[in-house]
């Protein structure tokens, strides 16, 4: 029952958070709704194990495996590489789908929502961590930015260069792995975060109404998006007009 009342205020609360975006997607032809088989099939697969007798017997597994010790800050930095990835492939020869700008913009919306989902997420959900540090487990917010920056990669460069687009999923996955390995997550919540993650990377990627904004010395405004925690959650804007 648990997993039931999750999987609906997960998906009703992503249906507001996106829902506008995922309707004006139908004027897109390059993106369908086969996108989100994998996303949506990654993502309520984290939510059926959730508290479940597989998720402790992986959980179980690993530290066996890896050792109840095993430290790693690997984790931390991972899921920056495909943000590194983004920006580099145009200096490498690969062509990029966006100039840097609107690179940086897709990277802030992406990231900002994610981080909005995840957080209002754990503080819903409360899923004790593995090493009982605190009860923020569910999602993994680290393996969700991951995600989400390993999809805008591929989105931005999978016409250009299949496998270079691909790459960064190996730093998506490895970070999943360090936190269920760290002792910090369970499968489920790394299921989650993954499946959130590459929502927001393929929506922000295909659907982002900031890329309209103007750079240059003849701008109207400036924008800048920027997530907000605390009693509020959601995401801040500021507009700074020029005249």
């Amino acid at each position: 029952m648990k997993k039931l009342s999750t999987l609906f205020l997960l998906v009703l609360f992503i249906s507001q958070m996106y829902g506008q975006k995922i309707d004006s997607l139908a004027i897109n032809k390059k993106l369908s709704y086969k996108n989100f088989i994998v996303p949506a099939a990654v993502l309520t697969g984290g939510i059926f194990l959730l508290n479940s007798s597989q998720n402790n017997s992986i959980q179980e597994k690993s530290n066996a495996f890896f050792g109840i010790g095993f430290n790693s800050k690997i984790d931390n930095f991972t899921p920056l590489v495909p943000v590194a990835q983004i920006y580099a492939g145009r200096y490498i020869g690969f062509q990029p789908k966006n100039t840097v700008l609107h690179q940086t913009v897709d990277i802030v919306i992406a990231n900002s929502l994610t981080l909005a989902v995840v957080q209002i997420t754990k503080n819903l959900v409360k899923e004790e961590r593995p090493d009982a540090s605190n009860n923020l487990s569910f999602p993994s917010g680290h393996t969700a930015i991951a995600f989400t920056n390993a999809a805008l990669l591929f989105q931005e460069y999978k016409d250009s260069n299949f496998w270079y687009a691909s790459s960064g999923f190996i730093f998506a996955t490895t970070t999943g792995i360090l936190r269920i390995a760290n002792n910090k997550h369970y499968s489920s919540d790394v299921l989650a975060g993954a499946g959130i993650g590459l929502l927001s990377g393929i929506i922000v990627s295909n659907y982002n109404p900031f890329q309209s904004i103007k750079f240059g010395r003849k701008k109207s405004s400036s924008a800048f998006v920027y997530p907000q925690f605390g009693k509020t959650n959601g995401l801040g804007i500021l507009i700074q007009p020029n005249f």
